[in-house]
């Protein structure tokens, strides 16, 4: 049976969600995320490619559930006008059960997805310099990309597979669960203790190094090793 979240604001590192009952080939598919949490410069690599520091703790931010566009093949309308947007391939948890503190991530998540975190940079650039929330840059329409989520099997199983981001059918990110500055269990942790976790909700882990442009018309693909897991197409509007 469905069951229905209320809020319409998610947590991205993330949310609370709608789970259908379909549920076929090991994924399944969640509507109207209730939290997105979202967790910035999670390599050191990308940090430095970004010119951020190295941080000291996990840096979050949120987007509206409105952001959240599914990848299953369709065109994505992302806001053409503003300046360019970069792409941030990340991998995605959905936590299972309420966070109490000295819960490990290997007990409250539920399932795993690929996600595309899309950026006005340039509008991010210029709020960053007035100290300003990143909003405007980080939470408009569709700038949530999700694949349908996946069985967790244990953090072990993470690890063994790379994800990847191609777009026209070139890889432009890989990623490793092994390769973040802070695991899931940190991750989970500071965002529990210090926003609150329940079932449902989301989080988008960060990205490897390698983002860049997307341009009209871009055919975008995320896959987990060799598995494609979501396609999409971008049409970027003018206003």
């Amino acid at each position: 049976m469905s069951h229905f979240i209320t809020p319409r604001i998610f947590r991205i590192l993330c949310p609370n969600i709608i789970l259908t009952e379909g549920y076929e080939y090991g994924s399944f598919h969640f509507l109207e995320p209730s939290f997105l949490h979202n967790y910035t410069d999670s390599t050191q690599l990308h940090a430095e490619e970004l010119g951020n520091a190295v941080p000291e703790k996990p840096m979050i931010f949120t987007k509206p559930s409105y952001a959240v566009a599914w990848m299953d093949g369709d065109t994505h309308m992302l806001p053409g006008g503003k300046g360019e947007i970069h792409y941030e391939a990340e991998l995605v948890i959905r936590i299972g059960s309420g966070y109490e503190p000295g819960k490990k991530a290997e007990d409250l998540i539920e399932s795993v997805a690929l996600g595309i975190d899309y950026t006005l940079r340039e509008v991010q650039n210029k709020l960053k310099e007035k100290g300003h929330p990143w909003l405007e840059a980080k939470g408009f329409l569709g700038s949530a990309g999700l694949t349908d989520f996946h069985v967790f099997e244990g953090i072990h199983k993470l690890t063994d597979e790379t994800f990847s981001l191609q777009i026209n059918e070139k890889t432009v990110q890989k990623g490793n669960v092994a390769d973040m500055i802070f695991g899931l269990d940190a991750i989970v942790s500071y965002i529990g203790t210090h926003f609150g976790l329940n079932e449902g909700d989301i989080i988008y882990t960060g990205t490897p190094a390698g983002v860049g442009t997307v341009r009209h018309g871009d055919e975008l693909a995320l896959l987990w090793g060799e598995q494609l897991w979501g396609t999409c197409t971008l049409h970027l509007r003018k206003s």
